[in-house]
């Protein structure tokens, strides 16, 4: 099969093509697992945390992907269409497992990362960690909804948000503009304010029914109640700190924050930024029910991603894009 192969860790600026376009053996499957034939795959900034060495490190070689689409090839329901999210295994036992956090199940495994995933012509998962694609939704449409939506989905209900409450976006790529789209849908009665550097971004936002968009370094008009960040680096966490209300949590929505500013949380001015009750709290990885639930919404409440795509070979440009923020909403790569 054909696959994108990552062979070890760089620097995506030093070697912008990082992963190699390969012909790979076939998965061969295990009784409780099944194969796949991959029609889409999404392209995420955890992509770009495993090829630049931020996350735990992955297995070498590794196929990347993990916001996955395509059909069953064996066993009783083959042919049916069905996603591969972030989440690959967990062990159902422990302590978080049994509270409907596996999330945070120390056996935790992750597609992409742990496991061979998507950015490949064939891939297998185990059975139980499949998710039944609604048919509202396409190929293209379903792919960013498995991460970038199910984290957002994850995010959004961390923030403790209720309805006329003001909600704030720091940073507006793939998981916060189908934030934004879920909040409006859940919340109708909450402004949403958008922090972006980019102007293209600010704009996009404001399409999508934003109540102002701002620079991350931009005030605005009203102190918020909660704020979601999705940046790669530290800085806009301490405007977030300073945009929040008496009370007000922080959501981090970041696997990991890269190192070029890694030295700003030292300016970290505690009565301004952190003082009246103020929270802070990262998001960990998704469950399965994060996943199904959000596609159900989606579904029901017609949330579809804004995407572009690309052909499987051209991940490394995708990827390019994606760190450059030269597009708006998802990529997703067409592979055939």
């Amino acid at each position: 099969m054909k696959a994108m192969l990552l062979r070890g860790v760089s620097s995506f600026t030093q070697n912008p093509e990082p992963l190699v376009y390969s012909e790979v053996p076939d998965p061969q499957v295990n009784a409780d697992e099944l194969l796949i034939r991959v029609s889409r795959c999404g392209v995420c900034h955890t992509e770009l945390d495993e090829i630049e060495g931020r996350t735990p490190p992955p297995r070498f070689p590794i196929i990347p992907g993990h916001q996955v689409i395509g059909r069953i090839m064996n066993g009783p329901k083959n042919g049916q269409r069905v996603g591969v999210a972030w989440i690959a295994s967990a062990c159902g036992i422990c302590e978080y497992c049994s509270i409907g956090l596996e999330n945070l199940c120390p056996e935790f495994k992750a597609t992409g990362r742990d496991v061979d995933g998507g950015y490949a012509s064939l891939m297998k998962v185990r059975s139980e960690f499949v998710h039944p694609i609604p048919d509202a939704i396409s190929d293209s449409e379903a792919a960013p909804l498995l991460c970038a939506g199910a984290i957002g989905f994850r995010s959004l209900r961390l923030s403790k948000i209720d309805n006329g409450k003001s909600l704030g976006l720091m940073g507006f790529g793939s998981s916060n503009h189908l934030v934004l789209k879920l909040a409006k849908q859940e919340f109708p009665h909450t402004a949403v304010f958008v922090f972006s550097r980019n102007q293209k971004e600010r704009e996009f936002a404001l399409s999508l029914g934003a109540t102002w968009a701002g620079g991350i370094d931009k005030v605005p008009p009203q102190a918020l109640d909660a704020i979601i960040d999705t940046t790669p680096v530290w800085s806009p966490i301490l405007k977030a700190l300073l945009r929040l209300k008496p009370g007000g949590r922080l959501v981090i929505n970041a696997i990991r924050k890269e190192d070029t500013d890694k030295h700003a949380l030292l300016d970290l001015d505690y009565p301004s930024q952190w003082w009246m009750e103020k929270e802070v709290k990262s998001v960990a990885n998704v469950t399965r029910a994060d996943v199904r639930d959000f596609l159900h919404i989606a579904a029901q409440s017609g949330i579809k991603p804004e995407y572009e795509e690309y052909e499987l070979q051209d991940a490394n440009q995708a990827l390019s894009d994606l760190k450059q923020g030269t597009i708006r909403g998802a990529k997703v790569l067409c592979v055939h």
